[in-house]
């Protein structure tokens, strides 16, 4: 496995026209099916980035910007915009284009952070990722921050839920009624 990769050979697409199974009850594409694509591309990305078979851990963040139209063809750009010690974060947009009229739109934005296994199906470690243009940095660091940001709020919630577990019923009555826990237990206003 090579050492490190750029950022650029890490880009994967992924497109399918969406068919009358893939609506919701809106008539409009279900958003089940385009996360279902999401970790499809997210798989093709961080698995030809890393040389083995990658696993989702978690979904950052899914953002639907406006719906897609049954008909359309959705392709899905993803590519590695941060990698870890064995994990690597994939970013992925989605776009629709209505083909009869050659119109594209921006439909979505993912985040996907995905584990590198070995034959063990334990976590092995991958490339470092090569960040080539401004653009790739900013992204790498943005994406090094959040994972940073995630473990914070993964202990401040465990520390918390310690705490609910540990307080007398009284206490809990009280917090069932307060405004915002998050002024209460952690003093952040909000």
């Amino acid at each position: 496995m090579p050492l490190a990769k750029t950022v650029s050979s890490t880009l994967v697409e992924v497109a399918q026209i969406m068919e009358p199974n893939d609506a919701n009850f809106l008539g409009k594409v279900f958003g089940g099916a385009i996360l279902a694509m999401i970790d499809l591309c997210a798989y093709a990305a961080s698995s030809k980035f890393a040389g083995t078979i990658c696993v989702t851990a978690s979904f950052d963040r899914v953002d639907f910007h406006e719906p897609i139209n049954l008909g359309e063809l959705v392709t899905m750009k993803g590519r590695i915009s941060y990698a870890g010690r064995t994990s690597v974060e994939v970013t992925i947009e989605v776009y629709a284009e209505n083909l009869l009229h050659g119109t594209q739109r921006h439909t979505n934005t993912a985040r996907v952070n995905m584990v590198a296994l070995g034959p063990d199906l334990k976590p092995v470690g991958v490339p470092a990722l090569i960040c080539e243009t401004r653009e790739e940095k900013v992204a790498f660091l943005e994406g090094k921050l959040r994972r940073e940001v995630r473990q914070r709020r993964r202990q401040e919630a465990e520390a918390i839920r310690a705490r609910f577990v540990s307080a007398p019923e009284a206490e809990l009555d009280r917090l069932l009624s307060v405004e915002s826990l998050a002024e209460d237990y952690l003093g952040h206003s909000g």
